[in-house]
């Protein structure tokens, strides 16, 4: 997705502007048309290179992990690692993580969200399940590779939220680490929207929370400004599809992992003051990135509510 700038045209030597400078809709034109700046055909056949492998090693992993399932041990949470890692590298989305994940398992991990790549750049990252609306269990293969990376699929509705917290709690009781967005939805990437502390409560069935600050901050090996945070977030009414198309013309994109201090969430008096701190070191987090700062964890405790 690219925005369209206007050019403003000079008239004669003394250099007056002969119309003003017109700022067009940022997502005008069609996918096969950038606006932005007309694309050479490499930008086309990147983007079908990249999504027809991203298709050949979907079709690849999918039997694979259906049998690590059925297998005891470890391989099928690996896989579904390498699987995303993959993913990631076949798409031209590089990696940049800072922290380390904790060591205390099993984790919860809160994390900002912006666009369907996340789970793609935290798949790669994070050896843990994720915590996804039911809705995406019925799209068309999304919801069996979803399935397949043991997505715990929840609901919207009121009635149905003791029962999924108890399967939430079971899956951290049987040792899982899950990943969780506590936004509720995804952002334009340009700021982290308000913690909803409902999310957060089976965080004390966990052995402890880590933050994580999630932002795509290069684009063609430069790093990546306001104007370009429509190429990568994925929000509102967009179509997976063209926005995939659109992404994966571009060459150099870079998406850093900033995995911040965990901590207990028993030390916090009530899972208000637990949001309320994640949702700060998370937004604080992601506003160093999207500055290109130099990334450093921040420390999670109940002072930060």
């Amino acid at each position: 997705m690219a925005g369209a700038w206007g050019e403003g045209k000079m008239a004669g030597r003394s250099g007056s502007r002969a119309r003003p400078l017109s700022f067009g809709r940022p997502f005008s034109g069609t996918p096969f048309d950038d606006v932005m700046e007309p694309r050479p055909l490499g930008g086309r056949l990147r983007a079908i290179r990249r999504m027809a492998a991203a298709a050949l090693w979907t079709i690849v992993a999918i039997p694979i992990q259906a049998v690590l399932i059925l297998l005891p041990g470890r391989g099928k949470i690996v896989f579904a690692r390498i699987y995303h890692r993959i993913l990631c590298w076949l798409i031209g989305l590089r990696l940049n993580v800072v922290g380390t994940p904790s060591g205390r398992k099993p984790v919860l991990y809160l994390a900002n969200h912006s666009s369907w790549l996340d789970i793609l750049v935290l798949g790669a990252t994070l050896e843990a399940c994720f915590v996804s609306k039911e809705e995406v269990g019925r799209w068309p293969l999304v919801g069996i590779v979803a399935r397949l990376g043991r997505t715990v699929f929840v609901s919207r509705a009121r009635g149905r939220t003791g029962e999924e917290a108890k399967e939430l709690r079971a899956r951290l009781a049987a040792g899982d680490s899950l990943i969780l967005f506590p936004e509720g939805t995804s952002s334009d990437g340009s700021r982290v929207l308000p913690f909803r502390s409902s999310f957060l409560a089976v965080a004390d069935a966990a052995a402890s929370v880590q933050p994580v600050s999630l932002v795509y901050d290069r684009l063609g090996g430069l790093p990546a400004c306001r104007r370009d945070r429509p190429i990568f977030a994925w929000f509102g009414d967009m179509d997976i599809a063209t926005h995939f198309w659109r992404l994966a013309r571009r060459a150099g994109a870079r998406a850093t992992v900033l995995l911040h201090e965990p901590a207990d969430p028993r030390a916090f008096p009530d899972r208000k003051a637990l949001t309320a701190a994640a949702a700060r070191v998370v937004a604080e987090g992601a506003a160093e990135l999207r500055q290109n700062r130099v990334p450093a964890p921040m420390r999670l405790h109940a002072g930060d509510a």
